[in-house]
């Protein structure tokens, strides 16, 4: 057992507790991380938490799961993409990936988003295996190792890779470890710029996923339709129901008229009406929500086991190293215009009709955090002044 700093306990009201424990049992939060030149800082995480408190509070009351990917080679450029680092680069990662524990266990091990109280806290530690690729080739090594340590109550869970997973295998790897019906996957790079409705999105999808299995036998055009997997607008995506993406194809512009619309959802919000009869209030919420035509890696809410079925249905269902969107995404696309849309399920988060932004790209590939950043300003400003001098 490995010995860490955790949180101690909170001051948090009994109402706050319920709610924490609410959003415990209904959804996990997976971030992948792995090497970038900003580290061993960790202000590419440290502003993604920030985000969450500022935007969707409710992503620091759940458990969550940090995928530490690590690379293929060391060499003399950094190709991150590929797995490539410098050696700085891999000494670098060694601390960060401390760091990053400690992170997220001070945010997240006390259910309440953090405290500056801290007590010795042991992780569990287990193994397990990642495996890819064909049976046919037996006679290879087709599994990595991993080396996987949680707190007591497992409401945090560190994954760490002796090989590269890549982003697809490592979501894989936290999904087969989350015990509860939902996920939500986060690319250490995308930050929240505006507030998510998470309770309400949790409902509607859980009314969607009742109304499916109450109407199994019915014909699958007068069953209500699906909603398993929800993704947040990012800058390519404004007005998405207008763009070339959806109008350029018949198919996909029709079911678009058909089903893009404002969800009514009711949703417990907590609040004590003092009414022993009627208990907690329930709150009618508006959700934009438009059918959206691929699977995309930034930030998505997804019923857990459609994620399992659709994405990863046997091993050899994404090679090592890739990204799901490269390759699955683009199958579904496929499908979706080929009349299987319901299959996929696929919706994004649509207010203001498009126009409203939820995320922004922090390029951690190339992101070097504030001071890096600053520096390398600096820099440039010093030889731009350099040129500019007169002979």
């Amino acid at each position: 057992m490995t010995t860490v700093v955790a949180p101690g306990p909170s001051a948090a009201t009994d109402q706050a507790s319920s709610c924490a424990r609410d959003f415990a049992d209904l959804l996990t939060v997976i971030i992948t991380t792995s090497p970038t030149p900003s580290a061993p800082s960790t202000e590419l995480l440290s502003q993604i938490i920030l985000s969450f408190q500022q935007h969707c509070p409710g992503l620091t009351q759940c458990r969550l799961i940090l995928v530490l990917d690590t690379y293929d080679h060391i060499s003399s450029t950094a190709r991150l993409k590929k797995g490539h680092v410098t050696a700085e680069g891999a000494q670098n990662y060694i601390e960060y990936k401390e760091n990053a524990k400690h992170l997220i266990l001070r945010e997240y091990a006390s259910g309440q988003g953090g405290s500056e109280e801290s007590a010795p806290q042991e992780l569990i530690e287990e193994v397990g295996e990642a495996e890819f690729g064909s049976l046919a080739y037996a006679h290879q090594n087709n599994s990595v190792p991993l080396f996987i340590t949680k707190t007591p109550d497992g409401r945090v869970v560190f994954i760490e890779p002796s090989q590269r997973l890549g982003f697809g295998l490592a979501v894989r790897t936290a999904l087969r470890l989350t015990e509860t019906p939902y996920v939500w996957i986060q690319q250490h790079d995308w930050g929240l710029v505006s507030d998510i409705p998470l309770r309400p999105l949790l409902a509607l999808m859980q009314q969607r996923s009742r109304a499916a299995t109450q109407d199994a036998q019915d014909d699958e055009e007068d069953m209500p339709v699906p909603i398993k997997y929800i993704c947040f607008p990012s800058i390519r995506m404004v007005e998405y129901a207008r763009s070339d993406h959806v109008m350029l194809y018949p198919a996909l512009r029709a079911l678009t008229n058909l089903h893009k619309q404002n969800f009514t959802v009711f949703s417990r919000e907590g609040k004590d009406t003092g009414d022993k009869g009627r208990g907690t209030e329930r709150e009618m919420t508006k959700i934009p929500l438009t059918p959206l035509f691929f699977w995309h890696d930034k930030p998505h809410l997804v019923e857990t086991a459609h994620y399992l079925a659709q994405v990863f249905p046997v091993r050899a269902a994404l090679p090592r190293g890739a990204f799901i969107e490269d390759t699955i995404g683009h199958r579904a696309r496929a499908e979706m215009k080929d009349g299987r849309w319901r299959k996929w399920a696929c919706w994004l988060f649509y207010p203001d009709d498009g126009k409203k932004l939820c995320l922004r790209h922090l390029k951690g590939r190339t992101w070097r955090g504030a001071e890096g950043e600053l520096a390398q300003k600096l820099e440039y400003m010093r030889l731009a002044s350099m040129e500019s001098r007169p002979e």
